[in-house]
């Protein structure tokens, strides 16, 4: 016989980078970490999350996932299929949150019969609690459980819900692949900076203090960005000239093509995965 749902339980189906965010991101602000159970097959992994967490771990589903109200599925998405096999029977009943790429609300429900799903698209700043995530919630959802769902999640950073599941994928485009935009540019700019004579690790101090600044300060002001652009660009001046260089080269543009190729690709991955 199965135990009944307990409204504290939580269980994360993978145990990797971002169960661990949230994992710790739960204790931290006060979770019981008997109240979280981790399944996972890698015998380190299990290891490492009771050592720094106190959680329960198992090596495979069984029938102690019943009691979960909530599972996070955060396995490599080519595993889903197989990680939720042996889950599915213990689950129907619980809410589910997804942070795996690419598979979609109807997928999950397939494959573990749940009703009532949460798809989370996060990015790698949330590993140190900057991240944001698009949210998109089945119609089952409650209010009272998108709030469940936005307190796991916080300890990562912001969330943004969207009403539409294809919007995902945009999502992903902008804010699941953009940290590695960020670190493309950061690298053009450090090597810049060494042509002009500058050591690799000044030209890295420099670049990511001003992508800092200028995000914190994009952040604060009510002003759009093209206006923060403008008022430190000085007709004639030196970013006047670096911008009309950028111009020149159609950056601009091809900023929204690779964009737009990110969000094709993640809607080709979902069909994979579907």
């Amino acid at each position: 016989m199965t135990s009944s749902p307990d409204p504290d339980c939580i269980a994360f189906i993978g145990g990797g980078n971002m169960a661990s965010a949230l994992i710790g991101g739960l204790v931290n602000s006060g979770r019981a970490p008997a109240s979280i159970l981790v399944v996972d097959p890698g015998e380190a992994q299990r290891a490492r999350l009771q050592a720094g967490f106190g959680v329960r771990t198992l090596a495979a589903a069984d029938a102690t996932l019943a009691s979960a109200a909530l599972v996070v599925w955060a396995v490599k998405p080519q595993l889903f299929k197989d990680a939720a096999a042996p889950c599915a029977a213990q689950v129907q009943g619980a809410l589910h949150l997804s942070v795996m790429a690419g598979i979609r609300s109807d997928a999950i429900a397939r494959a573990t019969g749940a009703r009532r799903i949460v798809r989370s698209m996060p990015n790698t700043p949330a590993l140190i609690g900057r991240g944001i995530a698009g949210l998109y919630a089945t119609p089952g959802v409650t209010a009272a459980e998108r709030a469940q769902v936005e307190q796991v999640l916080a300890p990562t950073g912001q969330v943004l819900w969207v009403a539409r599941e294809a919007d995902l994928d945009a999502v992903t485009a902008l804010s699941g692949s953009g940290p590695a935009y960020v670190f493309y540019f950061v690298e053009a700019m450090v090597a810049a900076a060494q042509a002009m004579g500058l050591t690799p690790e000044q030209g890295q101090q420099l670049a990511l203090a001003t992508f800092d600044g200028a995000t914190a300060l994009a952040a604060a002001s009510d002003e759009p960005p093209a206006l923060l652009r403008e008022r430190v660009t000085s007709k004639g001046g030196t970013t006047y000239a670096a911008l009309e260089s950028m111009r020149g080269d159609a950056v601009a543009e091809a900023i929204a093509r690779a964009v737009q190729a990110a969000q094709r690709r993640a809607a080709e991955l979902g069909d994979e995965f579907g």
